[in-house]
């Protein structure tokens, strides 16, 4: 899936476009709205971006799993091996999914709290009462897209495109939205 990035001005324009991605066959879970004007994104009854797309928890959840993945390997592949502990292997592999789980646990709490490595470019625009319109589509949709945006919603800035998967090694300074 490629994430398609739009800015418009106006809370008007931002439900003209929800409206009619609606009536293209584009479902709530295929784009998202992020405003500083979270009541009127609730008034217009416009799909705003979950607490999944506004942070960046996901990405920290991932990375931690995998940082606890890596401990759980570090630490209890060579205890098992070495018999330092006289457990069965449902214990060992009950061990090794806690310091995952653990690891993805404390990832969480960074990542609550930072905003998404994707919306860091556009951080000025919502700031500025902007709308941030963000549009999930298959590949072999993204120019049906880009026409039906350009055709029926001039005033929608196109600002680039990206992928609609986590990366979660993406770094927050180097990640740039692609071009469209």
């Amino acid at each position: 899936m490629i994430r398609l990035f739009y800015l418009v001005s106006s809370i008007d324009s931002a439900k003209d476009i929800s409206d009619d991605l609606h009536q293209h066959g584009v479902t709530d879970w295929r784009f998202h709205i992020v405003s500083k004007d979270e009541a009127g994104l609730y008034t217009h009854q416009l799909h705003t971006a979950s607490v999944l797309d506004r942070t960046d928890l996901p990405r920290f959840v991932e990375r931690g799993a995998l940082i606890g993945f890596v401990l759980a390997l570090a630490i209890l592949l060579p205890l098992s091996f070495l018999e330092v502990l006289a457990m069965p292997a449902a214990a060992w592999i009950a061990l090794f999914a806690f310091i995952v789980a653990a690891g993805a646990w404390v990832g969480g709490f960074g990542g609550i709290q930072n905003e998404n490595y994707r919306l860091q470019p556009f951080h000025q625009d919502i700031e500025a009462g902007k709308y941030l319109i963000m549009v999930d589509t298959p590949k072999d949709h993204v120019a049906k897209v880009k026409e039906l945006m350009t055709k029926n919603h001039p005033e929608a800035k196109l600002q680039g495109k990206d992928s609609s998967v986590n990366n979660p090694f993406a770094s927050r300074r180097n990640h740039k939205i692609k071009p469209a």
